[in-house]
């Protein structure tokens, strides 16, 4: 690079190369002492008052300089304009040369008087030494070099000319290459300041702009040498580990650092194993990347690198945001939301956990539990209460079961894992104990609910941890309770498996009956109380399985509903009835149940469209039939479908009226034309008159708001007497008038009763 002069330069450039003018005030101290002294000396050998005024001189110019050398040093130097710097140097100039010049005049002066060789030789000697410093002390101004040289060679040059001696004038000419190699000298320093000062300037430019990168970054940054001794560390890295201030740990070893460098760190005295193990395995590369959870405030994600020359970069984030997203997700996973109990998988997990854990299980079993009617709290309470019910039961199972596993599995289903180091019987009996005292009532919100649970055991060996065969069998023993009635505790038993197998193959049965059409349809009369007259037929499905002979209906149409198939069932009794009917007598109708899928869609209204439409069936004589358990689900769907089956002219009748949980209240929200009364209220009215009442009271309440009423199950003339005596039947229906039939005979029954007329009784013994 070349200077040609300070203006031409960068002012930080300009302001180093003057300041490098007045670093030199020691050294100005000692040339002034020199130089006087050596004039002093030379006047007090000559007399000569000329040199006793060049020390005079001397002294004014370089007491003038030292105060100015103190200004400078007390200027402000970030506030000065190039125009300052400028005037700064021109200052320092005219002091340099006024020196120079001094030198100058007093050592031409002693060439031209004198032949005394040490009044020379001094005057000379003090003269060229203050040259030869001046390149050290001055290389800074192309200006102060120049004019301090010319100033002083340039008298010592007139003063050898006018001496008249040959040799001086040529001795005193080697002056000017003497004054050429010094601006070169000075020019080359002054260009080697330059280029270091503008390095210097960029290097910290960038510096600086790395340290802003640095410390402005979101994660933290620790860069260790292969001591792991910190040499870089930014902000957030000592904000994260709340280690300070960063300038202090420069050269820590990192352990110290974290354990013993800042009072408030968050590690504390000692780093916790699983941190300093993790940390050790970054730094020696055997690990790249890892989640390290200082606090429950503070999870630090680490990822480290290594340096060609040794060493590794550590880079790490807050991610204890993502980490708490994480564990709420995974306690959402395991845990259920309203009781707070584990999920099945969580369940199998801690299972396996307690197993592994306890090495001396004499026992282990699992229990399994089921609210009964559940469906109906919802319905009659509201889902909200329901679900107070499920966290109500969860807190006391937790209680009853302290020390076992609980979970909750899907809807209203609960589970116990219990071991035992005492043997079998005494766990069983505190399973048996559990699921007694989870019974009964629950008061929540001021309701009362009284509670009972199906419930299926099982004992496991805890050596074959297998909870999917576990569960295959605890919900055979649980659907074993409940086929008994509920309420009971129920232990697995080999045989449940064998029928759980045989229900399997049943159930493929019974799909490919369905598909292939083998399915029968049996029609059972309603006949007018005096039986004169058959005013409608039940359709009841039939099934004749090929080896099994005749499935009951109350067998196979539970099992089609938990298959998913019964509204298949459906369809095919509404379109089979259709036809059949279509061939009887204009005032006779056919009735079908409907099943609980059958009112979850509406599908069921275009079924019913084609059947009528092929058949050419008036929709009058079609009754469709509905139980109160298969409107508990979906009260809504169920109303909005018997609402659309009804304007097409279909009558509705509640079957197996009295049996369900509330009764009453579905007669005033249902669009029903007709209630048929269970055959559990006749079963005894001839020998218990409460019951008579009782089948009394709910046929005038069912009459008050126009409905039908057929009653199902009359068998004996007594009970048929004791019905007509007290006017409680529309229609009658039981195995007194007539057990069901085929179709075929079903129309010679209606072409006898015909012909017998009003008078005359179709009974059928």
């Amino acid at each position: 690079m070349k200077v040609r002069n300070t203006i031409e330069t960068p002012k930080e450039v300009q302001l180093s190369l003057v300041s490098s003018l007045f670093d030199n005030s020691s050294t100005l101290l000692k040339g002034m002492v020199v130089h006087i002294l050596a004039y002093a000396v030379v006047f007090h050998k000559t007399g000569d008052p000329i040199y006793l005024l060049v020390s005079l001189a001397f002294m004014v110019v370089f007491a003038s300089r030292i105060l100015l050398f103190r200004r400078f040093a007390r200027a402000d130097k970030s506030t000065l304009t190039v125009a300052d710097i400028r005037r700064w140097e021109i200052r320092y100039v005219i002091g340099a040369a006024s020196t120079a010049a001094v030198l100058g005049i007093g050592c031409g002066y002693s060439i031209l008087v004198y032949e005394d060789t040490f009044v020379e030789l001094a005057s000379v000697a003090v003269a060229m030494a203050s040259m030869v410093s001046i390149v050290g002390r001055n290389y800074g101004s192309r200006l102060a070099v120049n004019l301090q040289t010319f100033a002083c060679c340039a008298p010592i040059i007139v003063g050898a000319f006018l001496a008249n001696d040959p040799y001086k004038a040529v001795l005193s000419a080697m002056l000017i290459p003497f004054m050429l190699t010094t601006e070169a000298m000075a020019k080359s320093l002054r260009e080697f300041l330059h280029e270091n000062v503008v390095a210097s300037r960029d290097m910290k430019t960038i510096a600086d702009r790395f340290d802003t990168a640095l410390n402005n970054m979101t994660h933290g940054l620790i860069m260790l040498d292969t001591e792991n001794r910190i040499q870089v560390i930014n902000r957030k890295a000592c904000e994260l580990l709340h280690l300070g201030e960063r300038n202090r740990l420069k050269g820590y070893d990192l352990d110290v650092a974290l354990r013993y460098g800042v009072r408030h760190t968050v590690v504390g005295g000692s780093l916790p194993g699983m941190i300093q193990r993790q940390l050790t395995q970054l730094m020696d590369g055997s690990l790249s990347r890892a989640v390290m959870t200082f606090s429950d405030d503070l999870v630090l994600e680490f990822s480290a690198s290594r340096r060609p020359e040794g060493g590794v970069v550590l880079i790490f984030e807050d991610v204890t945001a993502r980490a708490s997203a994480e564990r709420k997700i995974l306690h959402m996973v395991r845990y259920d939301s309203l009781t707070g109990l584990p999920q099945r998988n969580h369940f199998a997990e801690l299972v396996a956990e307690r197993v592994s854990e306890q090495e001396d299980i004499a026992a282990a079993a699992l229990l399994l539990l089921d609210v009964d009617g559940f469906r109906h709290v919802n319905d009659t309470k509201g889902y909200t209460a329901g679900d107070r019910l499920l966290v109500a039961i969860g807190q006391r199972l937790q209680q009853l079961a302290h020390g076992e596993v609980v979970g909750h599995l899907v809807g209203d289903q609960f589970i116990v894992f219990g071991t035992n180091r005492d043997g079998l019987d005494s766990l069983i009996e505190r399973l048996r104990r559990i699921h007694a005292d989870l019974c009964g009532t629950y008061e929540l919100d001021g309701m009362s609910f009284r509670v009972s649970f199906s419930a299926g055991c099982m004992a496991v060996d805890p050596a074959v941890a297998s909870m999917e065969e576990w569960q295959i069998k605890l919900d055979l023993a649980l659907f074993e309770s409940k086929s008994r009635g509920g309420g009971r505790l129920t232990f697995f038993a080999e045989e449940m498996d064998a029928r759980y197998v045989e229900r399997q193959r049943l159930q493929d049965d019974l799909r490919d009956a369905i598909e292939n059409g083998a399915l029968s349809v049996a029609y059972q009369p309603m006949f007018l109380p005096d039986g004169s007259r058959i005013a409608c037929c039940e359709a009841l499905a039939r099934w004749i399985h090929p080896t099994k002979g005749s499935i009951p209906p109350n067998i196979f149409i539970p099992l089609a509903e938990d298959m998913g198939i019964a509204a298949h069932v459906t369809h095919l009794i509404v379109d089979t009835a259709c036809h059949a009917a279509a061939a009887w007598p204009e005032n006779v109708a056919v009735s079908v149940n409907l099943s609980v899928q059958d009112l979850r869609t509406d599908t069921i209204l275009q079924v019913v469209r084609d059947a009528l439409s092929r058949s050419g069936l008036s929709a009058s004589r079609l009754h469709l039939e509905i139980t109160e358990t298969s409107l508990i689900e979906e009260l809504a769907t169920a109303r909005s479908i018997l609402e659309a089956l009804r304007a097409m002219g279909i009558t509705i009748a509640i079957d197996d009226f009295g049996t369900g949980f509330s009764s009453l209240s579905y007669l005033d929200s249902l669009p029903a034309d007709v209630v048929k009364i269970d055959r559990s209220f006749v079963r005894n009215i001839t020998g218990d008159s409460r019951r008579l009442k009782l089948l009394e009271g709910i046929v005038n309440l069912s009459r008050q708001l126009d409905l039908k009423i057929v009653i199902e199950g009359v068998e004996s003339k007594e009970q048929l007497a004791l019905i007509n005596q007290h006017r409680c039947a529309d229609l009658i229906q039981g195995y007194v008038y007539s057990t069901p039939q085929s179709a075929e005979d079903i129309s010679n029954l209606l072409e006898r009763t015909r012909k017998k007329g009003r008078g005359g009784r179709a009974y059928v013994a």
